[in-house]
């Protein structure tokens, strides 16, 4: 067999961890097709099949998984090389450019103009706090608690910033004239939010505040980019949705933005980051985002009771 390449390798752990082809080619910044023919190498070199592919997209096969924690350890090992002969960027994971996190990290980056740091894209689909689980990023910025598996013991959180909550309605609900409602008024209201049907720990946010405020939340089967779900809002004269303060949300002129009050639901971003990770430019971001965060609002606020002790304590 010949050597093992590192692209290819990386093209591999990128797609099991993203769960599709496209997806991968978006983290690694690559075209689809170099990602297939990436793949397509390994699993010639290997003389085995890696993924089965099908209509819904791609699973991994028993021979895959039986080279994941070796694809993932070689990788590390090469990472720490180039990292000790050269130095190598910070990587940084956000859940996805229009989140308040791209922004928060600009200000860091215009602040910090010698940080030598890269900014790793996750979806919807693959939480950014998978990405520094497996070592794909140094630090990301997500929800610490809810979601289908717990965080690594060894993965430590700080809380970066709360983003209250902001409620969209079409401009002929009845809420449309209000610019300030209460979240018992939204409860009269169903929310449509389709990212929610993901198992996740945004899911499991809505879920705590459906079970506190008393809004019906729902998803549908799968999520949604932003513009189909505000041309749904528009046009409905009793749905809503919900958008954070700081998420860059379309525009549409038929769209009416409410806060909302006593109290102000707002979804905690943190920074988490694996205490093992001995990158020289971490602890300057790390205390970067503990001197920034906005924790003054958390006493008009509503986060979950697994939240509570982390970013109001």
């Amino acid at each position: 067999m010949t050597d093992l390449d590192p692209a290819a390798v990386r093209a591999f752990v990128a797609a099991v961890d993203e769960g599709q082809f496209s997806h991968a080619a978006d983290v690694l910044g690559i075209t689809q097709q170099a990602v297939s023919k990436r793949i397509a190498k390994l699993e010639s070199q290997f003389e085995v099949a890696l993924f089965d592919r099908g209509p819904g997209g791609i699973t991994v096969t028993d021979a895959g998984n039986r080279l994941l924690p070796y694809a993932r350890s070689l990788l590390a090992v090469i990472d720490e090389a180039v990292a000790a002969v050269r130095g190598r960027p910070l990587r940084v994971a956000v859940l996805g450019e229009r989140q308040p996190a791209m922004e928060l990290m600009r200000y860091y980056l215009d602040r910090n103009p010698d940080c030598d740091t890269e900014v790793v894209l996750s979806n919807l689909f693959a939480t950014s706090r998978d990405a520094v689980a497996t070592g794909r990023a140094d630090a990301a910025f997500a929800r610490p608690f809810g979601g289908p598996r717990p965080l690594p013991l060894e993965i430590d959180a700080a809380p970066a910033y709360l983003e209250p909550l902001h409620l969209l309605v079409g401009r002929g609900h009845p809420l449309a004239a209000r610019s300030t409602i209460t979240l018992a008024e939204a409860s009269a209201y169903p929310a449509w939010v389709p990212g929610a049907s993901v198992p996740s720990e945004w899911a499991d946010y809505y879920r705590n505040l459906a079970e506190f405020s008393g809004v019906v939340v729902e998803t549908g089967d799968r999520p949604e980019p932003m513009d189909p779900i505000l041309r749904r809002v528009a046009a409905s004269e009793h749905l809503t949705t919900f958008t954070g303060e700081g998420f860059l949300t379309p525009l549409h002129p038929a769209i009416r933005r409410l806060r909302i009050v006593d109290p102000t639901p707002a979804y905690p971003h943190a920074l988490l980051w694996s205490r093992a990770n001995t990158h020289p430019a971490l602890p300057r971001l790390i205390a970067h985002f503990r001197a920034t965060y906005n924790g003054d609002i958390a006493p008009h606020c509503w986060v979950p009771d697994a939240d509570r002790a982390l970013f109001t304590g």
